[in-house]
Formats: C-alpha cells, structure tokens, sequence
C-alpha cells in the first residue's frame, strides 16, 4: 500500500461514474487507502449537493455509534478492537444498520431512564426509612418505653 505523503508519486485523474455505480467505486477507493479526493465544486453549498442526505444519514449512524460506545466504556466492558477498518457497507445494509442503531440507542436510552428512576426511588424509600426510625424512637421516648 502506498502513502500519501509528498515525494510520493502521484497523479491527477478525473473520474466519470455512473450513478449506480459511484458508491462502490468510490467506496472501493476508499478501502486501498490510496486514494485522495479533491473537490471539484468548492463554491457549491453542502446542502445544494445530490448526496447531502446520505451524509446526514452517516452523521447520524455516527453520532449513535459514538453515544453506544461512550455507555460501553462508561460501564467498563471491553471493546474488541481489530485495528482495522470495516468494509464499507452497501446502501441496502445501510438501512439494516440505521435500523439496529436506532433501536440500539433507544433501548439504552431507556435502560439509563430505568436506572436513573430506580436510583431515585432508592433515594427516597431510604430517606423515608430513616424518617420512620427517627419518629420511632421519638414516640418510643414519648410513651416512657426504652428501645
């Protein structure tokens, strides 16, 4: 594999994909690791692009990603981690895995509510049993009977 570093050597080509098959042309490219794109449109806006949705999409299976792995290391369990870069999925697994993401964030957003509840109920049943034996022992002192 090569680098991209500047004695390397290195040349400009401009490429024309059909539609169809951009995605995994580009993707392909973008495994090698030998490939750097240039912009050939700098002055159009990233919302004026034909692909801008897709990149939202990306942004955010990313954002989720990021949050699951965050809940993962804050809970201390280990990650396997290849040192290498997945594949790039094709459009139709996309949906699977925004699927699975969104499901997978959702659920853990509410097993954190759960927690956060239960922690709060704890909180208060305790106080609420500390209470009871404080007012104990003032009735107890109030009748005359020791404890």
């Amino acid at each position: 594999m090569g680098s991209l570093f500047r004695s390397e050597e290195m040349s400009l080509c401009q490429l024309f994909l059909q539609s169809e098959a951009a995605y995994a042309c580009v993707s392909e490219l973008g495994e090698l690791g030998l490939v750097q794109f240039r912009d050939l449109n700098p002055d159009v806006n990233a919302f004026q692009r034909k692909f801008v949705n897709e990149v939202r999409r990306c942004d955010e299976m990313e954002r989720k990603l990021r949050y699951l792995e965050k809940e993962i290391k804050k809970d201390g369990i280990p990650m396997l981690d290849t040192g290498e870069s997945p594949e790039a999925p094709q459009p139709r697994e996309m949906i699977d895995l925004e699927a699975t993401f969104e499901k997978l964030e959702n659920e853990l957003r509410e097993v954190n509510q759960n927690a956060e509840a239960l922690k709060r109920n704890y909180l208060e049943l305790t106080e609420l049993k500390h209470i009871l034996r404080k007012t104990q022992v003032f009735f107890d002192e109030v009748s005359g009977e020791p404890r």
